[in-house]
């Protein structure tokens, strides 16, 4: 697995636990803290800090050098210093199950414009082909139609509900589980 890739008008990468990388996770965070917060946990005090973000980075650096957590992140080739968004691949489990989950960000500053499936698209790729997946799974709250229009363009399909599933900023919510299978 290597650590960036091209698709037609992107570049994912993983990127190192530098300053430099920390100050642009933490800008794409700060820009977008309204639209991703509706649909995730509560963060940690220190969440919005360079010295929050570039831990995160070293961990979830040297959670991909273990094969277990691949976080890409996505930039324009038209401007590669400058993030618009993420796309990860976690809790990655090998042996009998052969299988992941997923999750993405993108800049609401670049939504409706396609990056989102294109980036994904590539990851779901490289999930298959590259780790040899065989099941990639998505959770997703009902009133997140946006995020349900990606995954079923992208040939994901509708599982069911699981009831209670995560805790989105201290209350737990129902959320609808979808697969790929390869």
């Amino acid at each position: 697995m290597n650590f960036a890739y091209e698709t037609e008008r992107l570049i994912l990468k993983l990127l190192e636990p530098s300053a430099a990388s920390a100050e642009q996770v933490l800008a794409f965070y700060k820009n977008n803290r309204a639209a991703f917060e509706q649909y995730e946990g509560a963060r940690a005090d220190d969440f919005y800090t360079l010295k929050h973000q570039q831990l995160i980075l070293t961990n979830e650096y040297n959670l991909a050098l273990l094969k277990k957590c691949f976080r890409f992140w996505i930039c324009q080739k038209s401007n590669p210093n400058h993030v618009i968004g993420t796309i990860c691949f976690y809790n990655i489990a090998y042996s009998i199950y052969d299988r992941c989950e997923t999750g993405y960000k993108l800049d609401c500053r670049h939504w409706h414009k396609g990056f989102a499936k294109e980036a994904m698209s590539l990851g779901i790729s490289l999930m298959f082909d590259e780790l040899c997946l065989h099941r990639i799974e998505a959770y997703v709250m009902e009133e997140n139609q946006a995020s349900i229009r990606l995954l079923r363009s992208l040939g994901f399909q509708y599982e069911g509900i699981c009831r209670q599933a995560i805790r989105i900023q201290n209350d737990w919510k129902d959320h609808m589980l979808f697969a790929r299978i390869k």
